[in-house]
């Protein structure tokens, strides 16, 4: 939380890459080589009161690529994804020389900027160049398409003498339903964090983190196999993660890196397990 009239600028950069597919937790075929993302998320936030910051944040995909098997039927996408409205309260907030506790709620509202329904070109006739597309599975498009609602909670205990803090977070996105019948599983995420200063300047924190994505569900009567191929009993998943982060802070400037190192994963049917590697100032 930011304090009144403050202003706080961030941009991360996420990489994601996957090439190992689990059917429930057992590894299986491969049924594409690769997929792998580059993705630049901003945030500009505001504190307008000392227990109410707003901030607005938005992503913006450099590309989004699945790689067939042995390179063939390569699909891409860039382009900018959603953007995020996202006010957040301090319901309470106690510092002293010993300790500091912070309890905060939020609600957020997830508006989709970017495409959903993006097409590949499949095929070229010789003879009239008649060109022939289809569009791309979900997982190249650089948004889903839906107005979501986000509810988040968030609460930090700190001990200042010792520059040790624990805190948790729980986040739950409620999914809404995008112009082609779809709607993408909500998605619920809970971490607890334990983290410490050194040298006044040099952070490490640990977090045990938990995540469980609904199946997607479609309001058509369609093949999505033959459509795009997704197959809708091969979404949701449920995942616990350890996550180690460093980061470095110098005045009112700070850059942090992440890493999500999966600990146990079941997925429903068989999915890509991608892993995501996070560098933000």
């Amino acid at each position: 939380m930011l304090l009144a009239k403050q202003i706080e600028i961030g941009s991360s950069f996420q990489y994601i890459n996957g090439n190992k597919f689990l059917a429930g937790k057992h590894d299986t075929i491969p049924y594409f080589d690769n997929f792998n993302s580059k993705y630049v998320y901003s945030r500009l936030a505001y504190g307008v009161t000392k227990d109410l910051t707003v901030s607005v944040e938005a992503g913006y995909f450099i590309n989004k690529t699945q790689i067939g098997l042995h390179n063939m039927d390569t699909l891409k996408s860039s382009g900018i994804g959603d953007l995020i409205i996202f006010p957040k309260y301090d319901i309470y907030n106690s510092v002293d020389e010993r300790r500091r506790i912070e309890f905060t709620v939020g609600l957020g509202y997830k508006i989709p900027l970017g495409k959903h329904n993006d097409s590949t070109l499949m095929y070229t006739n010789p003879i009239n160049g008649h060109q022939t597309f289809a569009t791309s599975p979900p997982i190249v498009q650089p948004s889903t398409g839906s107005q979501d609602i986000i509810l988040y909670a968030f609460f930090f205990r700190g001990f200042p003498k010792k520059n040790f803090r624990v805190f948790a977070n729980t986040t739950y996105i409620r999914k809404g339903w995008n112009s082609l019948g779809e709607k993408f599983g909500d998605y619920t995420s809970a971490g607890l964090f334990v983290g410490k200063t050194f040298f006044k300047s040099f952070g490490v924190t640990i977090q045990l983190k938990g995540e469980w994505i609904d199946k997607l569900k479609q309001a058509k009567n369609e093949d999505l196999v033959a459509f795009y191929g997704l197959d809708l009993k091969s979404t949701g998943s449920k995942k616990i993660f350890v996550v180690p982060q460093i980061s470095y802070s110098f005045k009112s400037f700070s850059v942090y890196a992440l890493y999500e190192m999966p600990v146990y994963q079941y997925v429903n049917g068989a999915q890509v397990i991608i892993a995501p590697l996070t560098i933000g100032v």
